[in-house]
């Protein structure tokens, strides 16, 4: 009697799934590398448009935010226009107006480029846009509201220049 096992029977083998010839495990073998390059595919280009999205957004932020530098460095003459108007009394009107129509001027061309002001007077106080340089008593203002604007500040196109500093009014005791 012959031993099924080291002589396995050809047509048995021949409709037995398990055994393959060499043919199909080739076709195989190219049907899972045909499948492994078409993911390598969709992930390089997955890839690909997060690069270009992220190029896009960096050159839209580069656009936006170009004048940050020279915008911030404007800031302080705005700040002196603004000390000039006030020291400059009201009777002379001369004087008066050139200087108030500079600083309109300005913080007209400032604003056409996204630069805005930020005045908190009265407001809640907001540590990401204004800067607390004192707490006053005050007695008719809500605790924790600004009082007084000693500088204004200034954001470009949502982004905080310059932080407003202000005096807060204390809660009371």
């Amino acid at each position: 009697m012959s031993d099924p096992v080291s002589n396995p029977d050809p047509e048995l083998t021949a409709e037995s799934p398990a055994a393959s010839s060499p043919e199909e495990q080739q076709l195989e073998a190219l049907q899972a590398e045909l499948a492994a390059a078409r993911e390598q595919v969709l992930r390089a280009n997955a890839e690909m448009q997060n690069v270009r999205r992220r190029a896009e957004q960096d050159v839209e932020k580069a656009h936006k935010f170009a004048l940050e530098r020279f915008a911030g460095e404007l800031l302080p003459v705005v700040d002196n226009l603004e000390r000039a108007l006030a020291a400059i009394p009201v009777e002379e009107t001369v004087n008066r107006e050139g200087v108030e129509l500079t600083l309109k001027s300005l913080l007209g061309a400032l604003e056409k480029h996204g630069v805005s002001l930020i005045d908190p007077h009265g407001e809640h106080f907001n540590p990401e846009h204004h800067q607390a340089i004192a707490m006053l008593d005050a007695p008719h203002a809500t605790p924790n509201s600004v009082v007084d604007v000693m500088q204004k500040g200034y954001s470009l196109n949502g982004r905080l220049l310059r932080p407003a500093m202000v005096a807060v009014a204390k809660a009371s005791s």
